[in-house]
């Protein structure tokens, strides 16, 4: 197996659309030899743990740029036939990441984010509600009340904040960025077709 590390916050745009590039390119190397391993790396560290309006939070974060970037997602996500239904708030996604954190502890990792990014991008949820998250949990095969007994705690909170600090000293700066064998990285998404090229190649080494 090859490891394949990824770094990710299931409130980026840019996630969403880099793993349904990734996931055609798994589906159409059923062989591959990817071991996959979710990492935590928050984009927005100065969020309340109740969130903000969306719309307001992205006019603060890219100015004018707002209504351009979210026109753009909208396009991407189209070509690969989803349409968007983002949530009506910015969510604290430090929740989100404990439960990515318990799920690679049960191989459901992949399940969990898939679950994530269709809550908050598609069904307008809210993915630092506990209730929401047991869900997504339990859909992927986990057991709901131990994962809300644990959301409810502070269980693994120091946990997931170390990994995310070493990953900004491991120079991990923005989302997604995948790295090969722990050695080849690979930033931002990319098409399927590079990924089916990597897969072959590493078939073929």
């Amino acid at each position: 197996m090859v490891t394949l590390d990824i770094f990710a916050d299931p409130v980026c745009p840019w996630c969403l659309i880099g793993k349904l590039q990734l996931d055609r390119a798994l589906e159409s190397r059923p062989d591959h030899p990817f071991a996959i391993t979710w990492h935590p790396f928050r984009l927005n560290l100065d969020l309340p743990p109740e969130g903000a309006d969306r719309i307001a939070h992205l006019q603060a974060k890219l100015g004018a740029r707002a209504t351009e970037a979210g026109e753009q997602i909208a396009r991407e996500a189209a070509s690969l036939g989803l349409n968007l239904n983002p949530a009506p708030r910015e969510p604290n996604t430090l929740d989100a990441h404990r439960l990515l954190h318990w799920a690679g502890l049960e191989g459901a990792q992949s399940r969990v984010m898939a679950g994530l990014l269709r809550a908050h991008w598609q069904e307008a949820g809210d993915i630092a509600d506990h209730a929401t998250l047991s869900r997504i949990a339990a859909a992927a095969g986990m057991d709901q009340d131990v994962t809300a007994r644990l959301l409810a705690s502070d269980a693994d909170r120091d946990e997931v904040l170390r990994r995310e600090a070493h990953a900004r000293q491991r120079g991990v700066r923005s989302v997604p960025t995948f790295i090969v064998a722990n050695s080849h990285v690979v930033p931002g998404a990319q098409p399927a077709a590079l990924w089916q090229q990597v897969i072959d190649e590493i078939g073929a080494a």
